[in-house]
């Protein structure tokens, strides 16, 4: 599922991209959330069909939330190509959409963030005689912006486009927020911004992006669910 480097990329790209934290003394990092992530990147592939028009939600049974696809709106792109497939064949729940899409979704995107030079792979030697693999930023510059558009949202309550809308509010469902405290500080108004981009409130210039933000809400709010309930039953 590897791509040409100059194609544009897409939300979840964009998400793994934030949610690696630079070691600032070693040079490497790790990904923030590991231990779930695939639920916040399937999430954002969901989020990237609603905000394209692929996807839409509706109610299923017993209260549940359903996606299906958009008839002849497939994207491009071959990973949002593969979710929109999934659920082409008869609308599925978010929790079964997010469960099935995203254990696969991590080293795709990995890839492409690599190829594209976002991040970088360093062998390193253990003890002198294991080989190990560590990633590392790129120097390119695009997480720095990437995170500058998040926090510009955040901390500064600029009306963020709907992209960014997005991507911030993933984040935030996603649990990871907190360890961006160096670059955005974990204060009481960041916090009560994100609920709000959580819940859809995307401000007054986002009007007319009510279905999209209804449905973006409604996957954020089902990652929510998904990395801090089943987890733990």
């Amino acid at each position: 599922m590897n791509r040409q480097p100059d194609a544009a990329p897409i939300l979840a790209e964009d998400l793994l991209l934030l949610l690696f934290q630079p070691n600032p003394r070693s040079g490497t990092g790790t990904i923030a959330g590991e231990n779930t992530l695939y639920y916040p990147l399937a999430g954002a592939v969901l989020a990237d069909l609603g905000l394209g028009g692929h996807v839409r939600t509706d109610s299923g049974r017993l209260g549940t939330t359903r996606v299906e696809a958009v008839e002849d709106r497939p994207p491009a792109d071959e990973i949002l190509r593969s979710a929109w497939d999934y659920v082409a064949g008869k609308p599925r729940g978010v929790q079964t959409v997010l469960a099935a899409v995203g254990p696969t979704l991590r080293g795709p995107l990995l890839d492409r963030l690599v190829d594209r030079g976002d991040l970088r792979r360093e062998t390193r030697k253990a003890l002198g005689v294991f080989t190990t693999t560590a990633l590392a930023d790129g120097g390119n510059g695009r997480r720095a912006g990437l995170l500058g558009d998040v926090r510009e949202v955040l901390v500064d309550g600029a009306e963020p486009r709907p992209r960014v809308a997005a991507l911030a509010a993933l984040l935030s469902g996603s649990g990871t927020l907190p360890q961006f405290h160096r670059e955005i500080p974990w204060t009481t108004p960041v916090i009560t911004r994100a609920k709000q981009l959580e819940r859809g409130d995307w401000g007054a210039g986002a009007a007319g992006e009510a279905v999209t933000r209804t449905v973006t809400a409604t996957i954020v709010n089902n990652v929510i669910v998904a990395t801090t309930v089943l987890p733990r039953t």
